[in-house]
C-alpha cells in the first residue's frame, strides 16, 4: 500500500491555498452521558482546508472556498441532533468541507470546553485527504 503523503498547506508551487477558521465556539448536545443528551456543551471547532487554486480569482466569491458557507454547514451539523463522539463529530465536519472538490484536504480539531476543572478543554484532531 503506497503512504499518503500530506499536502502542504499553503504551498504556492503546488497551487494550494490554505483556508481556515479559527475558535468557532458553538453550542451543542454532544458525548456518552446521558445528562449530555440534552444539555448543551461548549464546543470548540478549528478547520484548516487545503484548496487547490485553480481559475482567476477575479474577486468573486463563487471562485472560492467561502468559509461562511462552510461555519453555516458547521453549525448545522452540530444543532441537528445529539451526537455521542467527538469523532464522529469531526468525521461528519471533514466529510462536508470535502463535498467540494476544491477541498484537497482538511484537518478539524473539535474540543469540549468546561469539562475537567483542569484542562481547558479536551478533544480530537483528524486529517482527511478527498478521493
Amino acid at each position: 500500500m503506497q503512504a499518503v503523503e500530506p499536502l502542504r498547506i499553503a504551498d504556492a508551487r503546488n497551487a494550494i491555498r490554505h483556508v481556515f477558521i479559527r475558535d468557532l465556539v458553538l453550542m451543542c448536545r454532544i458525548g456518552v452521558h446521558r445528562h449530555e443528551e440534552v444539555q448543551l456543551q461548549r464546543v470548540r471547532i478549528n478547520l484548516d482546508l487545503a484548496v487547490r487554486e485553480g481559475r482567476d480569482l477575479q474577486d468573486d466569491l463563487a471562485n472560492v472556498v467561502c468559509y461562511e458557507q462552510i461555519a453555516i454547514a458547521v453549525r448545522e451539523a452540530t444543532s441537528a441532533r445529539h451526537i455521542k463522539l467527538l469523532e464522529t463529530l469531526a468525521e461528519e465536519i471533514a466529510a462536508l468541507c470535502l463535498t467540494d472538490e476544491r477541498v484537497r484536504s482538511v484537518r478539524v480539531r473539535v474540543e469540549k470546553l468546561d469539562i475537567l476543572p483542569d484542562a481547558a478543554s479536551v478533544g480530537v484532531e483528524i486529517e482527511r485527504f478527498a478521493g
